[in-house]
């Protein structure tokens, strides 16, 4: 409703002002055309810089320039005894001839369980207002001897709204399984921690 006022009200007013500017522009026009402007008066502006010509050019405005001359080679060395001597030095090798030790074969077939994939978890956005510049999860779970991770659980956490996002992640990593004696055997007890950052 107010609106509507507004419109009415303002309208005439616009009208006038209008027609007040229009008759303005019209006659300041209407002067400008009775002044004759005289064309005698001319103006000539030159912007090109003008170079001195120099009819007579002088010999020492043209001098090449010296060149460097190269440096004289090294001297010669005809002294035989400058080389260095290249005789080696043999000590004494030990002797393990009354030791007792095992070797091996340098292959080890035991191995602990190692991560072949691991995918970074999501950052939570419900968690934007509450969290730090640096938030961290510690989690715990076995690996089957399949590579499959089980049983996670939260040990410790900077703030539980990453608790989740930190879980789904773990459940989602694959791994080498623990072998002993050539056998694919279960892993108990694996610990990480996993980091959630703001990206600047």
């Amino acid at each position: 409703m107010s609106s509507i006022i507004r419109l009415v009200s303002g309208l005439p007013a616009a009208l006038i002002v209008t027609s007040v500017l229009f008759l303005l522009l019209a006659t300041v026009i209407q002067q400008q055309q009775d002044v004759q402007l005289s064309e005698d008066r001319s103006v000539e502006i030159n912007v090109l810089r003008q170079l001195e010509d120099r009819s007579q050019q002088r010999a020492e405005d043209f001098q090449r320039p010296v060149l460097d001359q190269p440096p004289p080679p090294p001297p010669t060395v005809s002294d035989p005894s400058f080389r260095p001597t290249m005789a080696v030095q043999m000590g004494a090798l030990p002797d393990f001839s009354g030791a007792d030790l095992d070797i091996g074969t340098g292959f080890n077939p035991d191995r602990d369980a190692q991560p072949l994939v691991r995918i970074p978890p999501q950052y939570p956005t419900q968690c934007l207002r509450s969290a730090r510049e640096l938030e961290s999860v510690v989690v715990e779970f076995d690996v089957t001897p399949e590579g499959s991770v089980v049983n996670p659980r939260v040990l410790d956490s900077t703030n539980a709204c990453f608790n989740r996002s930190a879980m789904r992640a773990v459940q989602r990593w694959r791994y080498q399984p623990r072998v002993i004696d050539g056998v694919a055997q279960p892993r108990f007890g694996v610990r990480t921690a996993i980091d959630f950052g703001t990206e600047e």
